[in-house]
């Protein structure tokens, strides 16, 4: 058993201090993104905040918190500033999978004897692991777009399992963790529209070895939890008990929440600063035609956040009766929790785009305004993967309610 930091923190405490760090990340957005990366700094301020151990198991020294609190965070951290909000989020949000599917051996050497974790992942299979005949798997390759990787102590991936005859083809997909000492961050975050500050480097393993017990043969957008996994049992918490594909959207719309968040706050000062041509005495918040597009935009962002509210409860609940036997949490219930969570996201970014960017004006859409930070970052999550999964996810979410098989239609091309 491993004490946190703060035995005592509360949810609303950890969410207080998101807020109050609001003015130092928006200071910090110009140099988060000229590293690539947030800075130490702001690494410091999160490991004293206690905001890497939301979700981790109290047991491992976390403070195992809902996700609801999460996801709020998030929210409040990417108000200050978008890269930051979803690299924080990308990377505190796996140790949920590591305390859900991994066997209490397993677990017990992650956490180590401090419990530090912070674990970036990517989705697609990149190689074949090889077993070495001692024991352990070895691991080869490039993993691309692993968000939050200079300050991750792990890596969650995927690979393919060594085929089970020589010459044949490879086997099942494994997930699997991948302490720091293995693998190594690449310098090829650069060039990109958007989230430029969100560390989202390549991760290359060359030849690293990790015990076999560190992967398992799963797939990660469809690891079943019907009736709990061994996680929900491990630490009496059906949290651990949830399907992947739902948690992943609602992380994204919670930074996408916070970023038209964001765009907002910088609209009012805009508007408010902002002297009429004809009438220097006033500004633009006094006409009623950008008071109407601020408060059309937060009624989409506030619905957008009650979505994301109102699904965490309901995806809480559902690991709840899933481990209770009352109700299995199954790929239907997941399809249904990720759309919800994806149309807050899209919610959100209506918002951004229009009215707060259209109307800002020209000025404030070039290079050094938060505006067109935020602008840059929105459109940049508009090209995920995620938000690339709206419309197989939606057939499948018809096909569900039509009793039709849903699980032949890709969710990923």
């Amino acid at each position: 058993m491993i004490a946190a930091p703060e035995p005592q923190l509360t949810e609303r405490e950890v969410i207080e201090r998101a807020v109050a760090l609001r003015p130092a990340l928006l200071e910090r957005q110009g140099e988060t993104e000229r590293l690539t990366h947030y800075p130490k700094d702001t690494h410091d301020d999160f490991l004293r905040a206690g905001f890497y151990r939301i979700l981790q198991p109290r047991r491992y020294g976390g403070y195992e918190f809902g996700l609801r609190t999460f996801l709020q965070v998030v929210v409040e951290v990417a108000r200050g500033c978008p890269s930051t909000g979803w690299a924080l989020s990308l990377t505190a949000a796996h140790v949920l999978q590591a305390a859900s599917f991994f066997p209490e051996e397993t677990q017990d050497e992650l956490f180590g004897a401090d419990g530090d974790f912070r674990a970036a992942s990517t989705l697609p299979p990149v190689g074949v692991a090889q077993p070495d005949g001692e024991g352990s798997l070895v691991l080869d390759g490039t993993w691309s777009y692993a968000s939050g990787a200079p300050y991750s102590t792990h890596f969650i991936g995927q690979t393919l399992s060594a085929p089970t005859s020589p010459g044949g083809p490879p086997g099942p997909l494994l997930l699997f963790v991948a302490p720091r000492r293995v693998w190594t961050v690449l310098d090829d975050w650069h060039g990109v529209l958007g989230l430029r500050g969100t560390g989202s480097n390549s991760i290359h393993i060359d030849q690293g070895r990790i015990p076999a017990h560190f992967a398992r043969e799963a797939s990660f957008l469809d690891l079943p939890v019907e009736g709990g996994t061994v996680g929900s049992t491990l630490h009496d918490n059906p949290m651990y008990a949830a399907r992947v594909a739902s948690f992943f959207h609602a992380e994204l719309a919670s930074i996408m929440i916070g970023t038209a968040y964001a765009a907002a706050d910088e609209y009012a000062r805009i508007i408010s600063s902002r002297p009429l041509t004809l009438d220097p005495g006033r500004t633009r918040s006094d006409l009623p035609e950008f008071q109407q597009h601020l408060g059309e935009a937060l009624g989409r962002i506030r619905t957008a956040e009650a979505a994301l509210r109102g699904a965490a409860e309901d995806w809480t609940e559902t690991c709840r009766r899933n481990v209770s036997g009352e109700a299995p949490f199954t790929a239907a219930e997941d399809h249904r929790l990720a759309q919800i969570f994806l149309t807050a996201g899209g919610l959100a970014w209506d918002a951004l785009q229009d009215p707060l960017f259209r109307t800002a004006g020209t000025r404030y859409g070039r290079d050094g305004e938060r505006m067109q930070r935020y602008f840059r970052d929105a459109a940049t999550y508009r090209t995920h993967v995620a938000v690339g999964m709206a419309e197989p996810l939606a057939r499948r979410v018809g096909c569900d309610r039509l009793g039709l098989p849903s699980d032949g239609i890709p969710l990923i091309p």
